[in-house]
């Protein structure tokens, strides 16, 4: 029962963490800042399951059927990925008594996935240098990567006290 325990936990704090960077970002949206396509990673995805890897432009890509459910899932998955890294780097005794800085550092370290795989796949090449601002997107996206560090901190904590 410990395992399913310790499992279930885990997935708790990524979705708390991913739910957290998606009020961060959806903040964002309502202040008129571009944010995330999730239909767009969900294309990506998609395409993935049918053997292309990269892109030139994911938004010019054929659209795959169920794209945006695709892309929600795939951010929330990769979400609890994250927090199985991080429980996996500090262990399980983390969860049950968390601390900011490992979640936060943790947090901008994942900022590699998106500037080193995702966006180079979709055409936005690496630290998104074929976009019209690559400075002002790499340091969006490590912030945006910063409160899901901060998401992990207090979803972890939210998880603990909840399970006492």
């Amino acid at each position: 029962m410990t395992l399913l325990h310790d499992i279930i936990k885990v997935i708790l704090i990524g979705i708390g963490a991913t739910a957290v960077m998606d009020i961060w970002l959806n903040l964002l949206k309502r202040m008129g800042v571009q944010t995330l396509n999730f239909a767009f990673i969900g294309r990506w995805v998609g395409h993935l399951f049918r053997g292309r890897i990269a892109h030139a432009a994911i938004g010019q890509a054929q659209p795959i059927r169920g794209e945006q459910a695709l892309g929600w899932l795939t951010h929330y998955a990769v979400g609890v990925g994250f927090a199985a890294l991080l429980v996996g780097l500090l262990g399980m005794g983390w969860t049950a008594s968390p601390t900011l800085l490992p979640a936060v550092l943790v947090g901008i370290g994942t900022v590699v996935a998106p500037l080193l795989v995702m966006q180079p796949a979709m055409g936005a090449g690496f630290f998104a240098s074929r976009t019209p601002a690559p400075l002002k997107n790499c340091l969006r996206s490590l912030a945006n990567h910063g409160v899901f560090g901060l998401g992990l901190f207090l979803a972890a904590a939210l998880v603990d006290w909840v399970a006492q």
